[in-house]
């Protein structure tokens, strides 16, 4: 489907592995497609605690990933973001997509998000990021990155100061998250010493539950930032699907 790609196997579905705009990109087929070629979209970590992924794929959900690892989400990977779906688009996929961040994903998913909500039927939020002065600055109460702190910070056009004062993080703009109306399945778990929850997803959900916004949030007690997602995925594949 996709020019010069190269065919690959992904948990037993057939792939494609291509080069668009410079940038690896995957998309996984499932055997028998929803009407409407509706997909997927891993943000990043493509391929770690993907129960959800592969119950999706089983459902006829394709699943594509492009690769702007190490951006944390700035505007240039949200440009390219929207580069890559306009090529998914092109190539016969739904206008719509699920967007699913894990960990640092989060600060992609959600910028993607409120930058064009016109894209998106949801959002699956596995201990996501969505503050950088949380992850990866440890300004809070989480170890931090140092490295992918200051490598964050200058995509960003930010330093050590003006990072303090900075409101483009997801978590600054929740209240216009709700208000696009964007589904949210929100797994994390209490224990979280990289993402702290209380400032990250415990926001989100107060935002969205104070503001009777469609939120599925399951947290779980004593987990730490690994393991992501679920055993039994269908609670979150289930709210996918009864949305899109």
């Amino acid at each position: 489907m996709f020019s010069n790609s190269e065919k690959g196997e992904y948990r037993g579905f057939r792939s494609e592995n291509f080069v668009f705009e410079g940038k690896n990109c995957t998309v996984v087929f499932p055997e028998n497609p929803v009407k409407g070629n509706k997909w997927i979209w891993r943000a990043e970590f493509l391929g770690a605690f993907d129960s959800v992924d592969i119950d999706m794929l089983a459902s006829g959900y394709a699943l594509a990933y492009v690769s702007v690892s190490d951006m944390y989400g700035d505007p240039g990977s949200v440009m390219m973001m929207k580069k890559f779906h306009g090529h998914m688009v092109l190539h016969g996929f739904c206008e719509k997509t699920v967007l699913f961040g894990f960990s640092r994903g989060g600060l992609y998913a959600c910028n993607f998000a409120l930058a064009y909500p016109e894209a998106v039927a949801a959002l699956y939020l596995d201990a996501p990021v969505l503050d950088i002065k949380s992850w990866p600055g440890g300004l809070g109460k989480g170890v931090g990155a140092q490295r992918e702190f200051e490598e964050c910070l200058s995509l960003y056009g930010l330093d050590r100061t003006s990072v303090l004062s900075f409101r483009g993080n997801p978590a600054d703009r929740l209240d216009e998250l709700l208000s696009l109306g964007i589904p949210v399945a929100l797994v994390a778990g209490d224990s979280d010493r990289v993402v702290p929850y209380d400032e990250n997803g415990a926001l989100l959900e107060s935002v969205y539950k104070k503001g009777g916004g469609d939120i599925l949030c399951i947290v779980k007690p004593g987990c730490d930032h690994h393991p992501h997602s679920l055993s039994d995925p269908s609670p979150v594949s289930s709210f996918i699907r009864a949305r899109y």
